[in-house]
């Protein structure tokens, strides 16, 4: 699965991606509001995780390439959760920071917002964000979420932003 927008590619995540991936997920800045910069050894077994939904058929992250550099510079797409006991499928997505303000995690979680209800019909999308990460609140406001309730998730203060399938549909109508 490929999604497309004027400066972004959107490709499935491939083994052979784990070198960027590892790289990035080193970075300090890159991990923030996360459980800080990963291993080698990490980031091969979250690439693992992403591989395995994607083989059982499940929506999963997807590399997100800049169409100027040809170049890996974050991820973007889905994450499974149990959350508060209810099954979740976030909308998560990481840049590196020399991409941060440009208006690209907007433009990269607003395709995959789209995919979500175009083409795979889901009923809801969440994104789970830190209090404190006002660019990631700024993402999601854009992709037409709005703050539904706080939790604790991973030990961590979570704010909770969501978008049904039926607003993102008045949205389209309207817009």
């Amino acid at each position: 699965m490929i999604l497309e927008t004027s400066r972004l590619i959107l490709r499935s995540l491939q083994r052979e991606d784990i070198e960027a991936l590892a790289e990035l997920m080193a970075n300090r800045d890159f991990m923030r509001f996360s459980l800080g910069p990963y291993t080698h050894e990490q980031t091969q077994s979250v690439l693992q995780k992403f591989l395995s939904w994607d083989q059982a058929g499940l929506p999963s992250q997807f590399a997100v390439i800049s169409r100027k550099r040809d170049k890996l510079i974050g991820y973007c797409g889905f994450l499974h959760w149990h959350l508060d006991g209810a099954d979740e499928v976030e909308i998560g997505y990481r840049l590196h920071p020399d991409y941060w303000n440009r208006g690209l995690a907007s433009e990269a979680a607003q395709a995959v917002r789209d995919h979500a209800f175009r083409d795979l019909n889901l009923r809801r999308v969440i994104s789970l964000i830190h209090p404190d990460n006002v660019p990631s609140r700024r993402v999601a406001e854009k992709n037409g979420m709005k703050i539904e309730r706080e939790t604790v998730f991973r030990g961590f203060p979570t704010q909770v932003f969501a978008i049904t399938r039926e607003a993102w549909l008045a949205k389209r109508d309207v817009g």
